[in-house]
Parts: structure tokens; C-alpha cells; sequence
């Protein structure tokens, strides 16, 4: 077992993984930026470094930095969490270049996974379902009206180097195809630096489900059911519980077992989500994100693990603590990301917090690094915190987070507590029927 890990990241998940290290008598190293010097997780840590100015480009993206910071402290290994370089294969590779562990899957596996083309093209012939569209990148419109003819309309364009949204449009007709084709090459290019695209069949009202597998790297793999991220805007998750409202026992099994076996087969190891759209009864492969979710405390509210002490232990060469057979679900989660933003038009509100009060009690578990008097960076993400309950049923974990949103208190900026306190009202949430398009609709049709 490793005896000191570094930490490149900050924030909640950056505290998150402090924890699960103290809990194994792992000694932590926090790198932060400038702008960082007073965080929460620099306080928590065992050792920190400052690793550069308030810009991520030349702090947390910098693997120099990071790996210098290693050798200084003697890090054996590092914990990328999510978001920065935790899907960077060429910060993997590095990392091992250096003979420091990185605590997630191998470089060819980032790197295979990074790509949505070869992503799909890999996820076919494991066996996953995919969505119909084109075989690879589209590289004109000429081709690009021959591929959406035979696969129907409507269809999406989207980057093959893209996330969060970005380099993504619809077109219902031929009249649109162009205009939609030629704005997503356009934004890909600005965004990612590269404009390849390509195009899928779109579906009509789907459910965003996610698959969380877990594999030891030598061959053995389980899935830890599914998750139901289907309240997003733009493309951004806000609400997400496991299980599934419209997944069965059957479904989760199928698909599950298909994925595990899947990971298995390439050697994957630590944890990784294999995402869908979900729309009758059917699976169809979006991506594979390479690391730990957002979300992964659903999961572990439900299954009673821990995900990011199981990656520490696969990492460090020791076998998984659990077999499919010990995966049982347990009740019903739902995390809500509370983010510093103005509703409704999600615009960023960093400053100081001047009072702020997690909640508590049986099911509720709140993953923040704020503080009273805590002022909050203009420079990074938006997200401060994650509140997550458990319940014995769905219903109950509704009551329990309504109860949750109204103890807790995050004064001084504006967040995004009073729009999960609407949501909560609305009889499609309270029953789980909504599709990924549901939240934009009536975000519209509830501020206009």
C-alpha cells in the first residue's frame, strides 16, 4: 500500500479523497494554486505545495508542476479526482514515466476512451448497444446527408472531441443538416481544437442512464448498477439517483453484466461510468467517462462502498474487496450539485461566504469544502457542494432531501438551492417521469 498520495485537484472531491486516505493510514499532499492558499483541502491535508497563479492553465493543468510537486513531497502516487487532468492520458503516461502510480486506468485506456469515435467503435465490439450513426468522422456535408438519410431523421452532430456540450446540434430535415453541420464543425473547432464530427441518430425522449463498473486491471471486473442522470441543462447534470426510477430489476442486470464483461475484457482497471440514452426499454452507448463521477456517492449510498478507497487499493496492486455477488442494492439516493449561480440564468456568483451550515441527521451526507468566511475563486467550476440522502425508497429519499435543502445555508452568494426547492414541487420529478429534455423545457416555460 502506498504510504503518501498527492492529490491533483481542490475543492470537494479534493477533500474527498484526503478522507478516504486518512481512513487507510495514507499520508495526503494537496497541491493548490495561489488563489487557493486558505481551501479547505490545503487545511486538510497532510502537506501541501502551491503549484502556480490562479489560472488552472498554469496550476492544476500543469503536469510539470504536479509531478515536481511529487518528487518534492515523495508522492507515490496521484489521485487526479474529476475534471483537470483526470482524463489526460498523456499526464498518465508521465506520471508513470516518473514511477509514480497514477490512481486510475492506463494511458491506452484514457486514451482509447477519450475519443467518442473510437470510443463507439471500441464499445461495439465489446458488445455494448450503440446508438445508429456513422461509421467514424463525417468529413463533409455531402457525406453528412447520405449518413443522416439512411440512419432517419432527427439527428445530432456532435464533436468527436467534445464534452459538456459544446460542438453539439440538432437538425429535424435536410433544410436544417447544413446549417446544424457546419455550426457544430465550427464550434468544435473553437472549443477543442479540432472540428471532426459525427453523427448519430437522435432520440426523441430519452433517459440519460449511466453504468458504474469497476475493474482490478488483471482481467476481473464488476458494475455497480446504474444511475439516472436525466435532469441536465445543457447538456450539464444537476439531479441524479440511483437506481433508476424506470430501470428494473432485469434491465439493470442485462446491461450491467454486459458492461462488466465488457471492462473486463481490455484489463480495465479502478472505476469508470459507461454512459447512455435510454428510451424504451432500450440502452444506447454515449461515452465512457475514464475516472470517478460527480455523482459516485448515489453509488456508494446504495451499495455501501467505498469508490474512491477501492481505487487507492486496485492501484496499489491488491485485489477488489468484493465480488458481484456482495453488490445488493439498498434504498434509494439522489445527489443535487449545489453550484455558486444565479437562477435562473446559472451565470457564476463567486464571493465570500459570510454563513454556511451543512445538514444533518440519518441519510444525509453533504460533500463541500466551504467555510464561514470562505471566499469563493472567480477562476474555476461553479459547483461547491454536493448534497446526497439516502432513504429506504425514492419517496422517502425525496422527503429527506427536502428536508436536507431546507436546513442548509449558504449565505453571501447565490446558488442553485432555491431551483432544487421548485423542482421538488413538480409532480414529473416527484415521480421520476422526466427525459433529458424535461429540465430546459421548463426552466422556459417557468422564467420565460
Amino acid at each position: 500500500m502506498f504510504e503518501k498520495i498527492l492529490i491533483a485537484n481542490r475543492g470537494e472531491i479534493a477533500l474527498r479523497v484526503i478522507r478516504a486516505a486518512r481512513e487507510m493510514g495514507i499520508k495526503s499532499v494537496a497541491v493548490h494554486s495561489t488563489a487557493d492558499a486558505d481551501a479547505m483541502h490545503v487545511r486538510m491535508a497532510d502537506e501541501s505545495v502551491c503549484i502556480g497563479p490562479a489560472s488552472s492553465a498554469e496550476s492544476y493543468l500543469s503536469k510539470a508542476a504536479i509531478i515536481s510537486a511529487c518528487e518534492i513531497t515523495g508522492a507515490q502516487a496521484v489521485h487526479p479526482g474529476y475534471g483537470f487532468l483526470s482524463e489526460n492520458a498523456a499526464f498518465a503516461q508521465a506520471l508513470e514515466d516518473h514511477g509514480i502510480t497514477f490512481i486510475g486506468p492506463s494511458a491506452q485506456h484514457i486514451r482509447i476512451m477519450g475519443d467518442k469515435i473510437t470510443a463507439k467503435e471500441t464499445a461495439k465490439t465489446l458488445g455494448i448497444p450503440v446508438v445508429p450513426g456513422s461509421d467514424g468522422g463525417v468529413a463533409d456535408f455531402e457525406t453528412a446527408k447520405v449518413v443522416a438519410l439512411e440512419i432517419g431523421y432527427p439527428v445530432i452532430i456532435k464533436a468527436t472531441a467534445g464534452g459538456g456540450g459544446r460542438g453539439m446540434k440538432v437538425a429535424k430535415s435536410e433544410e436544417e443538416l447544413e446549417i446544424a453541420f457546419r455550426t457544430a464543425r465550427s464550434e468544435a473547432k473553437v472549443a477543442f481544437g479540432n472540428d471532426e464530427v459525427y453523427i448519430e441518430k437522435y432520440l426523441q425522449r430519452p433517459r440519460h442512464i449511466e453504468i458504474q463498473v469497476f475493474g482490478d486491471g488483471k482481467g476481473k471486473a464488476v458494475h455497480l448498477g446504474e444511475r439516472d442522470c436525466s435532469l441536465q441543462r445543457r447538456h450539464q447534470k444537476v439531479f441524479e439517483e440511483a437506481p433508476g426510477p424506470a430501470i428494473t430489476d432485469e434491465m439493470r442486470n442485462r446491461i450491467g453484466s454486459i458492461c462488466a464483461e465488457a471492462v473486463a475484457k481490455i484489463n480495465y482497471i479502478g472505476a469508470g461510468t459507461i454512459e447512455f440514452l435510454f428510451e424504451d426499454g432500450e440502452f444506447y452507448f454515449i461515452e465512457m467517462n475514464t475516472r470517478l463521477q460527480v455523482e459516485h456517492p448515489v453509488t456508494e449510498f446504495i451499495y455501501d462502498v467505498d469508490l474512491v478507497r477501492e481505487q487507492i487499493r486496485v492501484a496499489s496492486g491488491l485485489p477488489m474487496s468484493f465480488e458481484q455477488s456482495d453488490l445488493k442494492v439498498h434504498g434509494h439516493a439522489i445527489e443535487v450539485r449545489i453550484n455558486a449561480e444565479k437562477v435562473p440564468t446559472f451565470s457564476p456568483c463567486p464571493g465570500r461566504v459570510t454563513q454556511y451550515h451543512a445538514p444533518g441527521g440519518l441519510g444525509v451526507r453533504m460533500d463541500s469544502a466551504l467555510y464561514d468566511g470562505y471566499r469563493i475563486p472567480p477562476y474555476y467550476d461553479s459547483l461547491i457542494g454536493k448534497l446526497i440522502v439516502h432513504g429506504r425508497n425514492r419517496e422517502e429519499a425525496l422527503a429527506r432531501l427536502s428536508r436536507a435543502l431546507g436546513e442548509l445555508i449558504v449565505d453571501g452568494v447565490d446558488t442553485t438551492i432555491p431551483l432544487f426547492e421548485a423542482l421538488l414541487q413538480e409532480p414529473d420529478v416527484l415521480s421520476g417521469d422526466y427525459s433529458i429534455h424535461w429540465l430546459e423545457k421548463w426552466l422556459a416555460a417557468t422564467y420565460g
